[in-house]
């Protein structure tokens, strides 16, 4: 395996994880010892890693200090990690270089963006204060933030107006969309009509819509509308959504991805 791909590698699946030990790095990539620790000292150099004794673990968030004891912010981060990993990676591997894509603020979104910090030639358009700073170092982006105002605290969202008119002169081949609930009859919803309006102008830019939600929030409706089923293109979500829960769906013509 080159060394550009063992990189990859090993960020796929620190991206699975979190953290891995060196031992198994090397198992899992059937590289030496040596290679393997040459490539993370690169990636550790580039922020994207912190080798820890005995293993590596994967830097993330990069610029949220001020908020690591906000109970708030934690709460929302913690809740369903697991999932919203797998679901990042799986969402992210369906970006293509050259594209213009875009993320709405939220949690499940953040997971996606997460993984091209070290791709290239990916343009982004995101409200998500905190998307930004994750990839504003990534030298392979170019990553542009609507306008608009925060709504409410550790929501890292801008909406409003300029949010919207902002992206009026903006084309995107795919967004990808966090939301609070997803059902087959009322459509995909969040709780802040602002934050609604500024999604759903997102969505109406892009080619494609793809919902990435854990399964909690399937069959929930929240008082804001995003938009109807019929704009969404691909639900992609975890193991835990049932066959009965995601058939609707499937009846619909979108695409429903369990990971």
């Amino acid at each position: 395996m080159k060394a550009g791909n063992r990189a990859d590698q090993i960020l796929k699946e620190l991206r699975k994880e979190g953290s891995v030990s060196l031992e198994e790095l090397i198992k899992r990539l059937g590289a030496s010892a040596a290679s393997v620790r040459r490539d993370l000292a690169k990636l550790e150099e580039k922020s994207l890693v912190r080798r820890t004794h005995g293993g590596v673990t994967l830097v993330e968030p990069l610029l949220y200090e001020p908020f690591r004891y906000d109970s708030l912010f934690q709460n929302r981060e913690q809740h369903r990690t697991a999932e919203k990993r797998r679901i990042g990676l799986i969402a992210a591997e369906l970006i293509q270089e050259n594209e213009t894509v875009g993320f709405t603020a939220g949690t499940t979104t953040t997971h996606v963006a997460r993984n091209l910090r070290n791709r290239h030639n990916i343009r982004v358009i995101t409200n998500g204060i905190n998307i930004a700073m994750e990839l504003s170092n990534c030298p392979g982006l170019k990553t542009f933030v609507t306008g608009g105002f925060v709504q409410w605290a550790g929501s890292f969202s801008v909406v409003g107006h300029a949010a919207i008119t902002s992206l009026n002169d903006i084309y995107m081949d795919r967004v990808f969309v966090s939301a609070c609930g997803i059902d087959v009859a009322r459509g995909v919803t969040v709780i802040e009509p602002e934050e609604g309006l500024t999604f759903r102008a997102m969505i109406h830019q892009a080619k494609q819509t793809i919902i990435v939600a854990d399964s909690s929030k399937i069959g929930v409706v929240t008082p804001a509308l995003i938009c109807p089923i019929s704009d969404v293109h691909v639900l992609i979500t975890d193991t835990r959504a049932t066959d009965k829960a995601v058939a609707p769906f499937l009846e619909r013509g979108i695409e429903v991805q369990r990971v």
